[in-house]
């Protein structure tokens, strides 16, 4: 059985995933990353990507994932056409990788940017990384050097941070240091690894 054990990983864009990924990963949990994921299976189907969206898109079997971005975040349509081709192949790619996993009987994080949106995946707990909106545009904003209008259309493709919130299974506040989100994540860590004692 795929996903007994799962435990997804999510957020918003720039609320700090990445760093609980690593603070987990240094817990000993195994990360499964969709966006690396995404990454591979863009690159290897290359020559879908430039019949859909244009040769421009891709350069000596490298898809320029920084323009393709910039069309998909821009056109609502042509995200949906993006999606329609990864996500099957993803979820398929993700699934077999639990499928392994599970046969170790401890949690792991599959960190699912799109976890809420995409309504896919089969795991019941969810850890939500989460900082208020104003939080994320400013952070986005310095981390991509990008224009308040770029960051915002960024946000806007994602389930509102407020929504997932109150989806979430186990929070984890990022408003603070990196002390204080190292608490937050080993109280979760704690609840994970009870939670799933006995399955």
């Amino acid at each position: 059985m795929s996903f007994k054990y799962a435990v997804v990983l999510t957020g918003g864009i720039a609320t700090g995933k990445s760093t609980v990924a690593k603070i987990f990963e240094s817990y000993g949990f195994t990360i499964i990353d969709a966006d690396k994921t995404a990454h591979k299976i863009l690159e290897k189907h290359h020559e879908k990507i430039a019949v859909l969206f244009g040769e421009k898109y891709v350069h000596n079997g490298m898809v320029d994932r920084k323009a393709l971005g910039g069309l998909i975040f821009a056109n609502k349509d042509e995200k949906l056409r993006l999606e329609n081709l990864l996500h099957p192949l993803i979820f398929e790619e993700i699934k077999e990788q639990t499928f392994k996993l599970d046969k170790l009987k401890r949690p792991y994080l599959v960190d699912i940017p799109l976890f809420f949106e995409s309504n896919r995946y089969p795991i019941k707990e969810s850890i939500v990384v989460y900082v208020p909106q104003k939080v994320q545009l400013e952070r986005l904003m310095v981390r991509d050097q990008t224009t308040e209008t770029l960051a915002q259309q960024r946000i806007n493709a994602q389930l509102n941070i407020e929504e997932k919130k109150q989806r979430a299974t186990y929070l984890i506040d990022n408003q603070g240091d990196m002390n204080e989100l190292q608490q937050h994540c080993a109280k979760v860590k704690d609840k994970i690894i009870a939670n799933h004692k006995g399955k």
